[in-house]
């Protein structure tokens, strides 16, 4: 934000230089957990749950919960950091922080973009394919109207978009709620068939499933880090953040676990693996009722997952302008939307652009994979800046010093994990 300009001349003193518009503190811990909430679920459980029953069958639910306690450690590192720097472009500003890098930093920020913009794309593909059981129109004529439907949303104002997606959220939990609830009073195997979850002990190729089914739920997962990124929007960000964060993921766990192993019992993993609208068809299986009612509720819930991450990748860029690593006309704010609008179309273009040329499971691979890096990034940085200094800031949330390093070496060991996959998956 510009300064007034304090010198005064024989004439007088010289106007104010203009303020420029700043982002609006109008975010409470509830909407802050129904944006975390909204990316997350709207990214994973009704785009994925399909993909991950064909990777690994009924050990699926496995899957979650590992990346569950893997993303665990990594959120309690993020729940330090916002509450050190509650700022926009929160991985960069933590990175250029601890390295004292402001390419780094830069770089960091980009990957936070990249990341945002493969999951905005890949949550497009599977938007489309539920609405498509509404609209009978080519995939890109379905996929190009929901991204810019949805960035129109997102450019509407931060208070309104976000209230928007919030409501959104609560539909969509409700749906898999009646998901869950269906499947409990429709099917005595819920439970009896529970042993099946886990795989006998060396079969190589069950715990090659639930690794391979692992890596997609991480990126189902992806969503409690991006709250850090509406810092400057949240009412007391230092309290609000870190509790919105552990709850985001807390309830995102318990719901993938459940709807998960629904699914897999109700609808064989390999007829979910060939839908392109899996918890229809599970809904359908369950009650007998038309596939329409859930395919509406996963409509709302993959146009929210959209919506979300358009807005974090555009705080992001313009984070990064405001830095002075991009350029300025990304941090160009709306006087009337108090929106970057100019950050918010970049974003939309580049995620349509994606979205029209990749498939939805190479989408999700690619965006854990850079996912993975950038939290390896994030858990070093923390761990760097808490090796240097000799006090603890007050009235922050702190985490023990070898937290981030459990969070470094856990994202890394996955990246590991998934290379050896594809190397034997290659192997003739």
């Amino acid at each position: 934000m510009s300064q007034h300009i304090s010198q005064v001349t024989a004439s007088g003193p010289p106007p104010a230089a203009p303020r420029a518009t700043a982002l609006k503190r109008s975010l409470t811990l509830t909407n802050a957990v129904l944006y975390g909430l909204g990316v997350t679920i709207g990214a994973g459980i009704y785009v994925l749950v399909g993909a991950a029953a064909g990777r690994a069958g009924m050990h699926a639910p496995l899957a979650f919960v590992a990346a569950a306690v893997l993303m665990g450690l990594t959120a309690a590192s993020f729940a330090e950091l916002v509450g050190r720097m509650p700022v926009a472009a929160g991985e960069a500003a933590y990175v250029r922080e601890a390295f004292q890098s402001d390419r780094l930093g830069t770089l960091v920020g980009l990957l936070v973009i990249a990341l945002s913009v493969l999951s905005a794309a890949a949550i497009s593909v599977g938007s489309a394919g539920y609405v498509g059981v509404f609209l009978a129109l080519p995939e890109a004529v379905l996929i190009a109207g929901v991204v810019l439907a949805m960035a129109g949303v997102a450019a509407w104002g931060i208070k309104e978009s976000v209230v928007f997606a919030g409501v959104m959220t609560v539909i969509e939990i409700g749906g898999l709620i009646l998901l869950i609830a269906a499947g409990v009073g429709a099917n005595s195997e819920i439970v009896t068939r529970l042993p099946e979850m886990a795989p006998p002990l060396g079969d190589t190729m069950a715990i090659a499933g639930i690794a391979g089914a692992g890596l997609l739920a991480v990126f189902a997962f992806i969503g409690f880090e991006s709250i850090v990124n509406i810092a400057e929007e949240v009412r007391e960000p230092k309290r609000t953040l870190p509790l919105a964060i552990f709850l985001t993921l807390a309830i995102t766990t318990v719901l993938y676990m459940l709807v998960v192993w629904v699914a897999v019992v109700a609808v064989p993993p390999a007829e979910l693996a060939a839908s392109r609208a899996p918890l229809a068809i599970v809904f359908e299986r369950l009650t007998g009722a038309s596939p329409r009612t859930m395919s509406m509720i996963a409509i709302i819930a993959t146009l929210n997952g959209i919506i979300v991450q358009v807005i974090l990748s555009a705080r992001v860029l313009y984070g990064l302008a405001t830095q002075g690593s991009l350029p300025a006309w990304l941090k160009e704010v709306s006087p009337v939307t108090r929106t970057p609008l100019n950050a918010t179309l970049l974003t939309a273009l580049a995620v349509l652009l994606f979205a029209l040329l990749l498939p939805l499971e190479r989408l999700a691979d690619w965006t854990s994979r850079i996912t993975l890096v950038l939290f390896a990034l994030v858990n070093l940085a923390l761990a760097r800046i808490k090796a240097r200094e000799s006090a603890a800031p007050e009235n922050t949330y702190i985490v023990p010093h070898w937290v981030p390093w459990a969070g470094c070496v856990s994202c890394m060991a996955l990246v590991a994990i998934d290379v050896a996959l594809a190397l034997v998956a290659r192997a003739p």
